[in-house]
């Protein structure tokens, strides 16, 4: 039986990093046998220009038909001035929210062909694989109330709420522990419990919930360390959970551990594996229709999507194998090219891993 795809290219360098992603998609259709029908559709800056909403209803309501979400990227300054509401990344959040996309994962993995494009010694970040769980649809990100307001005597004053329930906490933890159990069973729950409420009982339902996972190591650590331990020994890390703010950070922080935040992938599900999939970079105007962005981290999100929603593990392994091969043979786009390898523009790169691919099917 086919499964429902969706894909939604966004805006900036959304359209030209998944139409890559579609190759390698055709490619496991044809020659792989994968059973997904792809309807596409606007979300984001594209949305609102051309029917004056970010995430349209005829959007919403193919998302929540679809068993999975292929996302290229939103949003772009030319929006910047509109009301919150009607900005590009609204749209981002309220598929998150309409669809109960509640833990997000953002790997961090070094690549053994791209050490030398980290910033950090290779010694620090050589054998990088860390998994950050972060909280999606909770948080200071959705809090009410939330506003610019004037005080007496004219001055404006912003405000956001930062809350967390204790079902929400839990979910979110237990999914980690979900992961650690797979992976080497140690979990660091990263908050900031000295000074937020929230972060209180964050760890206090975090610890409560580690008890029902006997065979996982869970530990804390306040995310002020945590952001300066990722940068000093990435390595001690294995699976992170924690907020929706605070995984937006460190996620970021540990992709450019990596070389480039160009190579990581992300995927978004709801409690019965349904998934949005995302690279974790923005839609980089800036390099728009250039032809330089580097599109692995949206094929790697593929990759995720075969394994989590699609439910077709060696389709995703062989697809993994294939960006590995390109990345050997010295295939580069400029955001982690460097002296001795080969500079390639984002179709040429989609075109390496989609040969490549092909010829794993024969």
């Amino acid at each position: 039986m086919s499964k429902k795809l969706l894909i939604l290219p966004g805006d900036g360098i959304g359209p030209e990093i998944v139409a890559e992603a579609v190759k390698v998609i055709s490619v496991l259709q044809i020659d792989f046998g994968l059973g997904v029908e792809i309807e596409q559709a606007m979300v984001g800056g594209k949305a609102y220009d051309a029917q004056g909403h970010p995430l349209p209803e005829t959007t919403l309501q193919l998302a929540r038909q679809s068993d999975a979400v292929l996302l290229g990227a939103v949003g772009g300054p030319q929006y910047e001035s509109l009301p919150r509401e009607l900005r590009p990344e609204r749209g981002l959040l309220g598929l998150r929210s309409e669809m109960g996309l509640f833990s997000n994962l953002r790997p961090a993995i070094l690549y053994p062909q791209l050490a030398d494009s980290s910033t950090l010694k290779p010694e620090i970040v050589s054998g990088l694989d860390i998994m950050i769980v972060r909280e999606l649809t909770g948080g200071i990100y959705f809090g009410r109330p939330r506003g610019i307001r004037e005080l007496e005597g004219g001055e404006r004053e912003g405000f956001n709420t930062l809350v967390y329930r204790e079902s929400e906490i839990e979910r979110i933890v237990r999914s980690a522990c979900d992961i650690a159990m797979k992976r080497s069973a140690r979990l660091c729950s990263v908050d900031k419990a000295n000074v937020l409420e929230v972060s209180e009982l964050w760890r206090e339902v975090a610890s409560r919930v580690a008890k029902d996972y006997p065979g996982v190591e869970m530990s804390h650590m306040y995310v002020d360390n945590a952001a300066m331990q990722l940068v000093r020994a990435p390595k001690q890390f294995d699976v992170v959970v924690t907020s929706n703010m605070f995984g937006d950070i460190l996620s970021d922080a540990a992709a450019m551990l990596t070389g480039s935040i160009g190579m990581l992938p992300s995927a978004s599900l709801d409690a019965g594996g349904k998934g949005m999939y995302e690279p974790i970079h923005g839609s980089a105007p800036d390099i728009a229709d250039k032809g330089i962005a580097n599109p692995l981290a949206t094929i790697l999100s593929v990759v995720m999507m075969l394994r989590y929603s699609l439910q077709r593990p060696e389709l995703a392994q062989r697809l993994e194998q294939s960006v590995e091969y390109v990345l050997d043979e010295g295939l580069r786009t400029p955001d982690i090219h460097t002296k001795g390898t080969e500079r390639v523009s984002t179709s040429q790169m989609g075109d390496a891993v989609a040969m490549r691919l092909q010829s794993l099917a024969n």
